[in-house]
């Protein structure tokens, strides 16, 4: 490390973002002082605060950084392997704190139990993705299974592929969701196709569709509550 970096020890004591964290909390801080302290150190030609609030700009914020990759932290000046590995362990430790409810089995009461369950995963997504959430007798998560990635339209959901992970694994209904990546979740044509097609055939076998979920930016439409299943 070079004698030049700037550390957060070179701050005066009330900028220091350690101190803060200990005396007001971690609530206290901005986006780019809590990732200043996972950083510990700039470079010789600027502060680690500058250092870090430039990385959120090359992400735009917590929400590309969310999904960014070890080569692409690394592609900014002033942040090696080591940095990019501390930042990254700390989303990830993020999003398992984000999800040790769902390990649990979880219980979906209303559409918004379900959107819930899926809301931090889908709402980023830049692709549709097509997931099922097979419940037993007692709406309780069973299983969550990705069915697909792409547009969704009656002729790629099949519903073999469906109500095969209903069968092995003995739910009793499940639950249908996919994400606008637009943020939007209005419901297009080929959405509600899809639901009929999918609620029918479960008729035929026994297993409910409850609903069938868009999920969009922090936003949901329930095809339970539009009248579709």
């Amino acid at each position: 490390m070079s004698s030049n970096s700037l550390m957060i020890r070179d701050f005066p004591q009330d900028e220091r973002p350690r101190e803060r964290f200990i005396q007001n909390g971690p609530q206290s801080l901005s986006n780019h002082e809590l990732i200043a302290i996972l950083l510990r150190t700039g470079t010789k030609d600027e502060s680690v605060l500058q250092l870090s609030n430039r990385l959120l700009t090359n992400f735009e914020g917590l929400r590309l950084l969310k999904s960014a990759t070890l080569e692409e932290i690394t592609e900014i000046k002033g942040i090696g392997q080591a940095k990019a590995i501390q930042i990254l362990a700390a989303v990830e430790i993020g999003r398992r704190i984000a999800n040790l409810n769902y390990n649990e089995r979880y219980v979906i009461r209303s559409p918004e139990d379900g959107a819930n369950y899926v809301m931090n995963d889908m709402r980023f997504l830049s692709q549709e993705h097509f997931i099922c959430l097979y419940l037993n007798t007692k709406n309780q998560v069973l299983h969550k299974q990705t069915i697909f990635i792409g547009s969704l339209n009656a002729s790629i959901v099949h519903p073999r592929e469906v109500f095969r992970e209903a069968l092995k694994r003995s739910a009793a209904s499940i639950i249908c969701l996919h994400n606008h990546p637009s943020g939007d979740p209005t419901p297009s044509r080929e959405d509600i196709e899809v639901t009929k097609r999918l609620v029918e055939c479960g008729k035929m076998l026994g297993i409910e569709v409850l609903d069938h979920l868009i999920i969009g930016e922090n936003k949901f439409v329930s095809l339970k509550e539009k009248g579709y299943v």
